[in-house]
């Protein structure tokens, strides 16, 4: 049997990022950490984690990982059902989300469960296509992902749609594309994109305007606030959702560059098909939250 004390030694190193910062988290030395650490390799006889800065798990590392936390979960669950010690501990959730959805309405929908139960969220912020990785990592109990198949082990619900445009000021676009959205101007002008991984715009321009390869000039501003704010200051057109933009484009601030042109990105809440009682409040309050807000 795993000794669960070297399991939790390999949690903290991870979730620190270090084996010095994991000793401080468990009031250990530094030395005691990293003997843990061997001991549980010795115990699987290959190696968990790799040397590097940060320390990253190995793929028996992650396996190891993903079963310490769904043990902790129903041993949580466990004491809250009896009334027992620890019962009203904290309990710590963590979860892979997309930014827009955290702007959005992430947090309205979870404020019940926050009120009522005690839960710390640990929130892992990419993009809806990468956040499902966290999962199949082990790395998160949950996500709110593009991605419509459930992982083993897992199970998935539909949460609902967000709607996302091409906009930019009128005084930009009458700059930069006064002739139209072509793929040249489109080439020459600046743009704003979430990060390397955001594919939407890339999404837009294939469908709406050339399938052609478009070299972008690009700022990269991964917060969606300062996001909306460097394409109402003018600076370069992007993509934005409804929720966001819906305002500004009634008031005549925005402009969509291609009319009622849209990228629907359908979004899925995947988690362990454990039955634990947080995470079945958890789904519970996502699935409400989506159903108002998307």
């Amino acid at each position: 049997m795993i000794d669960y004390k070297l399991l939790h030694a390999l949690a903290k190193v991870v979730e620190e990022g270090g084996f010095e910062k994991a000793a401080r988290a468990l009031f250990l030395t530094q030395s005691a950490v990293s003997q843990r650490i061997r001991q549980l390799e010795d115990y699987c006889g290959q190696q968990l984690l790799t040397r590097t800065t940060p320390p990253q798990p190995t793929p028996a590392g992650k396996a190891l990982l993903k079963h310490y936390h769904q043990v902790r979960m129903l041993e949580a669950d466990l004491a809250t059902e009896l009334k027992g010690v620890g019962a009203d501990r904290l309990q710590q959730l963590a979860i892979g989300i997309n930014a827009d959805s955290l702007d959005y309405w992430f947090l309205s929908a979870v404020a019940p469960l926050l009120r009522d139960e005690n839960i710390l969220f640990d929130l892992k912020v990419a993009d809806q296509d990468e956040t499902h990785r966290y999962l199949r990592e082990g790395e998160v109990i949950g996500c709110i992902s593009a991605e419509a198949k459930a992982l083993q082990g897992c199970r998935v619900e539909s949460l609902g749609q967000m709607h996302y445009r091409l906009l930019a000021t009128p005084e930009f676009a009458g700059r930069w594309f006064a002739d139209g959205l072509t793929a040249e101007a489109l080439s020459r002008a600046p743009a704003v994109i979430f990060n390397r991984s955001d594919r939407l715009q890339h999404q837009f321009v294939e469908r709406y305007v050339t399938t052609e390869p478009l070299q972008y000039l690009a700022h990269y501003v991964p917060a969606p606030l300062q996001f909306l704010q460097m394409i109402l200051g003018g600076f370069c057109y992007g993509m934005l959702p409804d929720w966001q933009s819906r305002e500004h484009v009634e008031r005549g601030t925005l402009k969509e560059l291609i009319p009622r042109a849209k990228i629907s990105i359908d979004l899925f809440w995947h988690c362990w098909n454990l039955g634990a009682e947080p995470l079945e409040r958890l789904t519970a309050c996502l699935l409400q939250g989506a159903s108002a807000n998307l």
